[in-house]
């Protein structure tokens, strides 16, 4: 009997348990860290975190877990809020849209984008809201030409069908980075 979604020991787990999943929060962490201003620290290092390990799990299962992505919403938020209280508005807006992006792909085409990616989507917005407009369409924009060029790849070197399903999370997180890193 596998252990309940909650679970430490849950099966999505299983791909976080290595030195490697370790070693890429160490790095990716500071390196936000320290690009964010002073107050917002935490809050980039929490994204850093964030981002390494739904990518780790997207690659390896080719899902996001909600155990991750939903109460992220409100850590990444209330960090964010805290850092800049100014910036609350830009936060929601950005969360707001960019989730109505990914949820009105998931209702159009339902097989062409996981539900794991709309839940991520609003997190994503609070940082890239909390950035301001310029970052938001910076890391849009980053999310769908990474994506759209991996899968060219894959499809050019014929590793992949254009029925095959690719884990889209890895690069909704690298776009966000992306942003992060040119406007934080």
């Amino acid at each position: 009997m596998s252990a309940p979604v909650w679970s430490v020991r849950a099966d999505w787990t299983e791909p976080l348990r290595n030195a490697w999943t370790l070693a890429g929060c160490i790095a990716l962490a500071p390196v936000l860290a320290f690009r964010a201003p002073l107050a917002a620290i935490p809050a980039f290092a929490f994204l850093g975190v964030l981002c390494v390990l739904l990518g780790v799990v997207d690659v390896a299962l080719k899902r996001l877990p909600d155990p991750l992505t939903l109460p992220s919403i409100p850590v990444a938020g209330a960090l964010l809020a805290v850092a800049d209280p100014s910036r609350w508005f830009g936060m929601l807006v950005g969360a707001g849209l960019l989730f109505l992006v990914f949820a009105v792909q998931w209702f159009i085409v339902p097989n062409a984008i996981g539900l794991g990616d709309v839940k991520l989507a609003p997190v994503l917005g609070l940082y890239l809201g909390w950035l301001g407009r310029s970052a938001w369409i910076t890391g849009l924009f980053g999310m769908v030409v990474l994506g759209g060029l991996f899968a060219l790849a894959l499809l050019l070197l014929r590793r992949a069908g254009r029925k095959d399903q690719i884990p889209y999370g890895p690069f909704m997180l690298a776009g966000t980075v992306l942003a992060a890193v040119l406007y934080a």
